[in-house]
């Protein structure tokens, strides 16, 4: 009797421990894991510490954080292989576009979150689409500025400049001081771009894209000025511009041999790495001789998208509302020199004030190059326009193969 007490009293431990080991996983399937893939390798760091803290607000949800080298290739790869991540950060440019139609992001024009973005951004989205619905929610924009040292300018005795004729006198000052005026990094050939796109936004013509849409490709003859003031900037470039890349131009500026950048704001942070004392500034290009006539080109840089094929939408929606926090989006802003899309969450960084008066007053345009289309490599059209500054022989190629993506439409 009491052996069989004894196993009795040992089968009900047993069954108590099984549950208690069963109740612990219990606990641990409750956890829901979720991916997190963007493409800003830069903003991996500051990612981190926002994903620290959502994670001990929300214990049974773990984010995984996957921004890998060309994170957009890689991407449109794993589209094909139906591996669709959560949660998608990218930009509002033309692989947007693409993957929207395709169906690859889940519909969120009832999101009340919308209601908290600033209108022109979520018009660019639909503008960059083509569009009513939207699928993304605007994150933060860039914007691209002359970046100036201010120190430069101050031993020069240079005012910045409001005028096109202004802004190459300040170039041919610094020329004559025997100091650089601008510095170039084309060995990266993805670095031509932040400056045409200001040149081609200003001076394309408003109905571009319009005629566009049409079936009008008009780059031929109206990315023509554009051209020309590009050849004509690079004159004032350092030697070498081909064999310098973009992190080397973001140390050399950084170190003062350079009086301008003509780099998009998503530099500072790594200029500031590699000179934390560097006193900076920015201000818009002045493309027209009338002041203030030119637009700032500033797009949406991160967006913020739920994989319609998502096992974990909720989840993936609660750490979107997170980012959309007004604490945690000023964190973001400061740490990766961002502008907000976010109504009310203002950019105060000094070295940015220059830009602010363009953003108050909305003189703002999109980046041209987000509306070109895949198959149309004007990075590398650019390149060589750099080298031989043949700006017919440019504007022939980007016709031709702009016209060759139209034809197969």
């Amino acid at each position: 009797m009491k052996k069989m007490i004894s196993l009795l009293v040992a089968g009900v431990l047993s069954v108590a421990l099984l549950v208690g080991c069963s109740g612990g996983s219990d606990s641990k399937s409750d956890e829901v894991k979720i991916e997190f893939f963007h493409y800003k390798t830069e903003a991996i760091s500051t990612f981190s510490k926002l994903i620290e803290k959502f994670e001990a607000e929300n214990p049974t949800i773990k984010v995984e954080q996957v921004s890998p080298p060309e994170a957009e290739v890689v991407l449109k790869t794993r589209v094909m292989k139906n591996e669709i991540p959560d949660i998608i950060g990218i930009g509002a440019n033309n692989n947007f576009k693409e993957l929207s139609k395709a169906g690859v992001y889940k519909d969120i024009t009832n999101d009340e979150n919308l209601d908290k973005i600033q209108p022109a951004y979520l018009q660019m989205l639909r503008d960059v689409t083509g569009l009513d619905e939207i699928y993304a929610v605007p994150y933060v924009a860039n914007a691209v500025g002359v970046i100036y040292n201010k120190a430069i300018f101050k031993e020069l005795g240079l005012e910045v400049p409001t005028t096109w004729d202004e802004f190459i006198a300040v170039a041919e000052k610094v020329k004559e001081s025997g100091q650089t005026p601008f510095y170039f990094t084309f060995k990266d050939a993805w670095t031509t771009l932040p400056v045409f796109n200001v040149l081609a936004a200003n001076t394309q013509g408003d109905d571009f894209y319009d005629e566009l849409n049409k079936g009008n490709v008009l780059v031929g003859t109206r990315y023509k000025e554009a051209a020309e003031k590009f050849v004509q900037l690079l004159d004032y470039g350092h030697k070498n511009q081909q064999g310098v890349a973009y992190n080397d131009g973001n140390t050399a500026f950084a170190n003062g041999e350079s009086a301008m950048y003509l780099q998009g704001i998503w530099a500072i942070p790594e200029i500031k790495k590699a000179n934390p004392d560097i006193d900076l500034g920015v201000f818009p290009y002045p493309l027209t001789n009338t002041p203030g006539e030119s637009n700032v080109v500033s797009g949406v840089d991160l967006l913020l998208s739920i994989g319609a094929s998502s096992k974990h939408p909720e989840e993936a929606q609660k750490f979107i509302d997170f980012l959309l926090k007004e604490e945690i989006l000023t964190a973001y802003i400061q740490e990766q020199n961002a502008f907000p899309a976010l109504k009310g969450v203002l950019q105060e960084d000094p070295s940015l004030e220059g830009l602010q008066e363009s953003f108050k007053q909305g003189a703002l345009v999109d980046f041209p190059d987000h509306y070109i289309p895949v198959g149309v490599t004007a990075d590398k059209s650019l390149q060589i326009l750099a080298q031989n500054k043949d700006v017919a022989a440019f504007l022939d190629t980007m016709q031709k193969d702009w016209e060759k993506v139209e034809d197969r439409k």
